[in-house]
C-alpha cells in the first residue's frame, strides 16, 4: 500500500516550519512519494532544500501564473540553473484568466518558455489553468511539450476536453477540494479520465476537503486558519475510488502505474527507493486500507 502525490507546495511558508513532523506523519500514512512545486524564485530554494534532505519529495520549479509580475530579468537563465542542480520537473506553470486583477499579459510567454524547457528534457510539466482552456489547448497542440506527457494538476476544464487533451500527453490529477458537493461538473470530468491519465493529489496548504473527509486537522500558526495537511492523500484517494466506483486496491494499483509512468523517469533511483521502503514499512506495519 503505497500512496502517491501528485502535486502539492510542501515548501509553503503557511507550515510554519514544520515540514518534518508534517513528512513524518505523511510516512506513516504510507505516503511514498509527493512532487513538490516551486511557484517563483524566491521559494525554489526552499524546494531544493526539501528534496535533499527528505527522500519522498520529488522537486519541481516554475513560475505560476499568479507570481510572474515580479520575475526578474533573468528568470528563465535560473530557472535553468536550478533544473540543472538537481533531478526535476517544470512546474507549476500555467495561465490563468480567474484570478481577480491579475493580468494576462506576459502570462503566455512565461509559460512557453518554460513549457520548451520541459520538451528539452524530456520532464514532465505541472501545468494550472483557470478559465483559458481553450488557449491552453491551442497552445499545447501548437507547440513542443514533453514526449513524457504532461500533468494539469486539478483538472477544472469541460468533460469534453478531457479526451483531446488525453491525446496531447495529458494527465490529470484529483484534489479532494472537488469532494465538495458544489463541485459536480468537476466531479462529472474526472468520471470521463481514461483509467492510464489519472492521478491523484492534496495541493496542500490549499484546496481543503469537506470536513467529514479530514483525517488530519491542521491550522495556519499565525492566523488559525485551516490548511490542508499532506498526510489526508489516502482520505482523497479514498473520494476518488468512490468516484470511479473502483476498490481502493484497483485505485492504488492503477495510481502507481500512472504515477511512474509520468514521473519514473526523472527521479528512477528515488521512486525505487520509496517503493522499497514504504512496502517494507508497510509488511512491517499492516494497516486495513482506507475506505
Amino acid at each position: 500500500m503505497a500512496f502517491y502525490d501528485a502535486h502539492n507546495h510542501l515548501q509553503d511558508e503557511r507550515f510554519g516550519n514544520r515540514q518534518a513532523e508534517l513528512l513524518e506523519l505523511c510516512r506513516r500514512e504510507f505516503v511514498a512519494a509527493m512532487v513538490v512545486n516551486g511557484s517563483c524564485e524566491e521559494d525554489w530554494p526552499a524546494v531544493e532544500d526539501l528534496a535533499r534532505h527528505h527522500p519522498e519529495v520529488l522537486p519541481s520549479f516554475g513560475y505560476h501564473p499568479w507570481y510572474i509580475g515580479r520575475r526578474s530579468p533573468v528568470w528563465l537563465e535560473r530557472l535553468r540553473e536550478q533544473l540543472d542542480r538537481i533531478p526535476s520537473a517544470v512546474g507549476e506553470i500555467g495561465l490563468d484568466r480567474w484570478k481577480p486583477d491579475l493580468p494576462y499579459e506576459g502570462q503566455e510567454e512565461v509559460f512557453l518558455a518554460q513549457l520548451r524547457l520541459a520538451a528539452e528534457r524530456n520532464v514532465p510539466a505541472s501545468i494550472h489553468c483557470l478559465r483559458a482552456w481553450g488557449r491552453l489547448y491551442d497552445l499545447l497542440r501548437s507547440h513542443p511539450r514533453p514526449a513524457c506527457g504532461f500533468l494539469l494538476h486539478s483538472y477544472g476544464g469541460p468533460v469534453e476536453m478531457v479526451e483531446p487533451l488525453a491525446g496531447l500527453g495529458a494527465y490529470f490529477s484529483l484534489p479532494g477540494y472537488y469532494a465538495h458537493e458544489r463541485k459536480t461538473r468537476q466531479r462529472e470530468a474526472f468520471r470521463r479520465v481514461p483509467p492510464d491519465r489519472l492521478l491523484i493529489e492534496t495541493d496542500a496548504p490549499d484546496q481543503l476537503p469537506p470536513p467529514e473527509r479530514i483525517r488530519h486537522a491542521l491550522h495556519e500558526p499565525v492566523t488559525g486558519r485551516p490548511i490542508h495537511h499532506p498526510a489526508n492523500l489516502p482520505a482523497v484517494y479514498a473520494f476518488a475510488a468512490e468516484l470511479r466506483g473502483w476498490s481502493m486496491e484497483t485505485l492504488i494499483r492503477r495510481v502507481e502505474e500512472n504515477f511512474l509512468r509520468l514521473f519514473g523517469h526523472v527521479w528512477p533511483a528515488k521512486l525505487s527507493s520509496a517503493i522499497h521502503r514504504t512496502t517494507t514499512e508497510a509488511t512491517a506495519n499492516p494497516k486495513a486500507p482506507v475506505t
